[in-house]
């Protein structure tokens, strides 16, 4: 009974959600599962994951085979990187402190992409909203300009029709 990490399909049509399952290789995908060890959310940008660490290290090291998106997903989260680790200090190449320093080091450079990209996305969102605003305000002072611009000529009509009507009612009183 090989064990796999796998993800299970939830959510409507359209939206998936993801629960991240050890299963037995032969169940289904969306069927019986030995235990739920996190969710993935591709909805949100940058996907969410809620990961149990442990668990999933634990399940790994007891033999449990990945599927190639739970592996990128274990890997996005420093689970595969942290097995990794473990292996080396099994074989001697360093020892615990190092292999802990060099995963501390791994996470704070992970944590300082995720959020530099999270600010990029902020910024660009403000960026595209500055524009929309000025070419909103652009078109604003466009109508504003072509309404003063049909209200002095429409004055100057007035004006016309008024000095003609004069012009008129004096030859009127001439005639008369």
């Amino acid at each position: 009974m090989p064990a796999k990490i796998r993800l299970a399909r939830h959510g409507r049509k359209g939206r998936p959600f993801y629960h991240i399952v050890v299963a037995d290789s032969r169940a289904p995908r969306d069927g019986r599962y030995i235990e739920r060890i996190g969710s993935y959310n591709p909805n949100t940008n940058p996907a969410t994951i809620d990961l149990d660490f442990d668990k999933a290290l634990a399940w790994l090291n007891n033999g449990a085979q990945p599927t190639d998106t739970a592996r990128a997903i274990l890997s996005y989260e420093g689970v595969m990187m942290k097995k990794h680790l473990q292996g080396g200090v099994k074989k001697g190449a360093f020892d615990e402190a190092a292999a802990e320093a060099k995963f501390e080091a791994w996470k704070q450079d992970k944590l300082a992409r995720i959020n530099a990209k999270k600010e990029g996305l902020t910024a660009a969102a403000n960026d595209e909203l500055k524009v929309r605003l000025e070419a909103e305000t652009k078109v604003n002072e466009d109508r504003k300009e072509a309404i003063a611009k049909r209200a002095a000529e429409a004055e100057e009509a007035a004006k016309a029709e008024e000095a003609e009507a004069e012009n008129t009612e004096e030859a009127n009183e001439t005639e008369a």
